[in-house]
């Protein structure tokens, strides 16, 4: 329908051009005219309300507009009828015209079918996960994976240049109390528990031990007589290396792989705080008051001015925030994404304020919250802790319902609402399992195929397929489904929503079982199973091609 849609474009167009023309009005530019697909049925198959938008610019009211335009419009071979309603709409009944063009259309693109140039090759950075390395992923951080991820595949699809970043805080506190934690560990599998107490806020998982047995087969018994500072500086970087190491492992199981691991230290090894202050201040959003140096947040949407350099020194979590994010744009990003938890709502506006601070347009900034996931097993409430305040992993859930499940359930709600998670359904291999039914779509196709191919039937070029073969309702609702991929990759890129492109391939599997169990493909006439097979093909590969963006398999076979 995408060919369909920018057909119908041209011919509005023109009918509006001529209703301004009757008028006496020149229209150098009109406002763009978007096609949407009605809600209910027999509303038919786009609809418009570009009358609603132009009724001022023509001095018509958008009812009376709406049917001036709709007369003008019944030529086209792409259309049975056009139809008017409510305040102004105006509905479009296509013809079977446009269902051999679809369905040209996706054959002939193939994996490459529905995507688009809405980015135009601009640059942007999708930073997400972003953990702290003192301890393993949990589940909240694989729904954040998941849609980081996901949406970096939306953004290349749709003609952005994207690249993927995980920022390391490496630099703060915690990690000299990890340090001291394994320390702790260290001298207490020693049995000299007592020469090095555990720290009162120290992390206390069962993950701690196994990096101080690491260190003791690495490094012995020698720690035990050094002196607290060199230890302390050892246990600190050893332990930041292993546990970034099985965080990196724990994403490229899950299918997950960055092209940056930008360290919070080398925003002060390259003294790019400091920078970033003084850039502030010739800018005048930053100002000295009582010792410390105030980022002047009430210029923006803040109640109150925030601190960004302490008195004694010492850089807030913001001012490193800013630091940050100018390296990003200085890198020459058109657009940063910033992916997060949904604990850091109330300082969205801040970071914004701080970006703009910095001559960036705020809206350069996508800042996404991620919300809490509810694990359920056979939708009751599944432990999320265990007993030592230890989260269920990122890598347990991988671990008992695959990557695939994992990556689907993570990505099924708005990234802003809770999420239920079943562990028991995504292990299903069963329709009702929403993974297992997509999946299952996809292998039926290939099944198809391959058992046409045994008999030695083969499919006729796709052009030389005649739209009004598609007569049941099975297949025009199948086919109306796969010309709407486009328009919904689209909007899942402007949105910035794998959710949509979830429930997409969803209820595209769900038509196309639908039309499978509804009608043979093999062993009708030669006319009707050729063009059977086609839609069944492409159907294959627009499911295909939406699982590739979301990273689950497509399998051939199940």
């Amino acid at each position: 329908m995408e060919g369909v849609e920018a057909t119908l474009r041209q011919i509005v167009e023109g009918a509006v051009r001529e209703a301004a023309s009757e008028k006496g009005i020149s229209l150098d530019e009109l406002p763009e005219i978007n096609f949407e697909k009605p809600k209910r049925e027999g509303q038919g198959d786009l609809s418009t309300n570009c009358a609603m938008q132009m009724s001022k610019l023509l001095g018509e009211k958008p009812a009376d507009l709406a049917k001036k335009i709709a007369a003008k419009l019944s030529a086209s071979p792409y259309l049975d009828r056009v139809e008017t309603a409510g305040p102004g709409f105006i509905n479009f009944f296509l013809s079977p015209k446009w269902m051999g063009e679809v369905l040209e259309a996706i054959l002939a693109g193939g994996g490459g079918w529905g995507s688009s140039n809405r980015g135009g090759g601009k640059r942007v950075q999708v930073e997400f996960v972003s953990a702290n390395p003192t301890g393993p992923l949990h589940v909240g951080h694989g729904r954040g994976a998941a849609v980081g991820d996901i949406i970096a595949n939306i953004l290349a699809f749709t003609g952005w240049k994207v690249e993927r970043e995980y920022y390391i805080n490496d630099a703060g506190l915690q990690m000299d109390l990890l340090g001291a934690s394994v320390r702790a560990r260290y001298f207490e599998l020693a049995g000299k528990g007592d020469q090095a107490p555990f720290p009162e806020d120290g992390y206390k998982g069962d993950y701690i031990y196994d990096v101080a047995e690491a260190v003791r087969e690495q490094e012995g018994d020698r720690f035990l007589s050094a002196p607290p500072e060199e230890g302390l500086a050892f246990f600190k970087d050893f332990s930041g290396k292993a546990i970034l190491d099985s965080i990196k492992k724990d994403l490229a199981d899950f299918g997950v792989n960055f092209d940056v691991w930008f360290s919070e230290k080398t925003l002060y090894g390259q003294n790019l705080v400091p920078s970033a202050m003084e850039t502030l201040k010739e800018r005048g959003y930053a100002f000295e008051h009582e010792g410390a140096l105030w980022f002047k947040s009430t210029d923006f949407t803040d109640e109150k001015d925030r601190v960004l350099i302490r008195a004694n020194g010492a850089p807030t979590y913001f001012a490193s925030d800013i630091a940050y994010h100018k390296n990003k744009f200085d890198r020459g990003f058109d657009r940063v994404i910033d992916v997060w938890g949904a604990d850091h709502h109330g300082y969205v506006p801040r970071m914004k304020a701080g970006v703009q601070s910095l001559g960036r347009d705020p809206d350069d900034l996508d800042i996404l919250l991620i919300q809490f996931v509810n694990l359920l097993r056979d939708g009751v409430q599944a432990a999320m802790s265990t007993r030592s305040g230890e989260f269920v992993t990122l890598a347990d859930v991988v671990g008992e319902v695959g990557a695939d499940a994992a990556r689907f359930f993570f990505a099924m709600r708005r990234n802003d609402s809770h999420l239920d998670f079943d562990l028991e359904l995504a292990k299903r291999t069963s329709n009702d399992n929403p993974v297992y039914y997509v999946q299952y779509a996809h292998a039926r196709v290939c099944s198809v195929l391959r058992e046409a191919e045994a008999r030695g039937a083969a499919a006729p070029p796709a052009q030389t397929v005649r739209g009004d073969i598609f007569a049941s309702a099975e297949e025009k609702k199948l086919l109306s489904r796969l010309a709407d991929f486009p328009r919904e990759a689209d909007k899942a890129s402007r949105e910035l929503a794998p959710h949509i492109l979830v429930k997409y391939v969803s209820d595209l599997a769900g038509d196309f079982h639908s039309f499978y169990n509804a009608h043979r493909i093999l062993g009708e006439a030669e006319e009707v199973m050729g063009a059977r097979l086609l839609l069944a093909k492409a159907s294959g590969m627009v499911i295909a091609s939406v699982l590739a963006l979301l990273g689950v398999k497509a399998p051939e076979r199940m």
